[in-house]
């Protein structure tokens, strides 16, 4: 069912916050960094997968993704909702389920045999499609997904994803060069506040976060191994 009424933005930003920390999926440890993608170190790391085993957050959250696209970009503004593999696919399958449209799902790189595709389900030429991932960092991985999407003759202008790092400022505007705008539910800021607000977490592990979120280039170059 699509939702009609839900809080404003920033409540939605402070809940989702909340309910990320309440099921383990946010990670502070200044002392032994986390390895991230890149090969950088992070005092950091969140992992939006826990999500799909937790159906009341889980459809709490997907509520708010699927309202806050529509307030931002419109409640007919898509035709077609895509994932992006891995983690994307089941949280566009579950905002597609709410705004009754199809689903369909983007590989990282064709598949290698049969049809050596990298869109699976239909999508169809004209199509506009929203492509909905389980975060984002600096955006340039969403890039490869778009651009994908793009070659079968649809269009995509928008992603959307549960958690944005909101700490890199070049994101947005890699996305915006590409033509897409980024709508997401709650960052790194969000996180934090709430760590604080709630007292559960050590303030000295807290500080030293915060430390890596006003620069983290700076904090990742002081604390390569």
């Amino acid at each position: 069912m699509i939702p009609a009424t839900y809080p404003p933005k920033a409540e939605i930003a402070r809940l989702t916050a909340r309910m990320l920390l309440e099921i383990g999926a946010v990670h502070f440890n200044a002392d032994e960094p986390f390895t991230l993608a890149s090969g950088l170190p992070s005092p950091t790391y969140i992992d939006c997968r826990r999500l799909i085993s937790y159906p009341r957050i889980r459809s709490t959250l997907m509520d708010f993704l699927t309202i806050t696209v529509m307030r931002e970009a419109g409640y007919e503004a898509f035709d077609n909702i895509a994932g992006g593999e891995t983690a994307g696919i089941p949280f566009a399958a579950l905002v597609a389920e709410r705004m009754a449209l199809p689903m369909t799902y983007v590989r990282k790189k064709p598949k290698g045999y049969g049809r050596n595709a990298r869109i699976e389900g239909a999508m169809s030429e004209g199509q506009r499609v929203l492509l909905v991932e389980d975060l984002t960092t600096d955006g340039g991985s969403k890039l490869s997904f778009v651009d994908a999407i793009r070659e079968t003759g649809a269009s995509c202008g928008h992603t959307a994803v549960i958690f944005y790092y909101g700490i890199f400022p070049e994101t947005e505007k890699t996305l915006g060069d590409h033509g897409v705008a980024l709508h997401h539910l709650c960052t790194w800021w969000d996180v934090l506040a709430e760590a604080r607000d709630q007292g559960s977490i050590n303030a000295d592990t807290l500080d030293q976060v915060e430390e890596f979120l006003r620069d983290p280039r700076k904090w990742q170059e002081a604390n390569k191994k």
